[in-house]
């Protein structure tokens, strides 16, 4: 254990504190038309039932965090297992950018005109209430405006350890 005087050290050690916790694996989307734009994250979750509003943390260097200022809405796609192809692109894995994360899946335009991702566990399309900046992330809080659900019968992908793992 460190005693906290080395703070590299600490980030390390925190670093691989985190990867013990088992994620859900969503895509966030921003952007309409070939302005559009996205990433992977494990940092989603409710904030409030009444009125419903979700969180989710973006790193101010991603090429999203612009798009997100921008437009002011984004969709949450909570992705299912077998949609680890879908995880990886929005990753940035293989180099992988922009509008380019979009191909080969099927996205259905929101109210917000933020994309969703037809085949998702769960879709949920927010107008972004509030981004909070600290340090190196922005905490972005979303009102919820709609919420597409695929079933019960499907499984969430998870994420821990640095792999994508099932239920199972």
């Amino acid at each position: 254990m460190n005693d906290g005087t080395d703070m590299t050290e600490i980030s390390a050690e925190f670093r691989s504190a985190m990867r013990t916790l088992a994620g859900a694996v969503s895509v966030l989307t921003v952007g309409e038309g070939d302005d559009r734009n996205g990433f992977t994250a494990t940092s989603v979750s409710s904030f409030s039932m009444e009125p419903p509003r979700v969180t989710a943390f973006i790193n101010k260097n991603a090429s999203s965090w612009p798009t997100m200022k921008k437009y002011q809405a984004f969709g949450v796609n909570i992705l299912a297992e077998g949609q680890e192809e879908i995880a990886d692109r929005f990753a940035g894995r293989h180099g992988t950018k922009g509008q380019d994360r979009f191909a080969g899946a099927t996205w259905i335009t929101a109210a917000t005109g933020a994309p969703l991702l037809d085949g998702a566990l769960v879709a949920i399309d927010c107008k972004l209430e509030e981004a909070i900046e600290r340090h190196t992330h922005a905490i972005l809080i979303g009102q919820v405006c709609a919420v597409r659900l695929a079933g019960t019968d499907v499984d969430p992908l998870l994420y821990w350890h640095g792999r994508y793992r099932g239920l199972k």
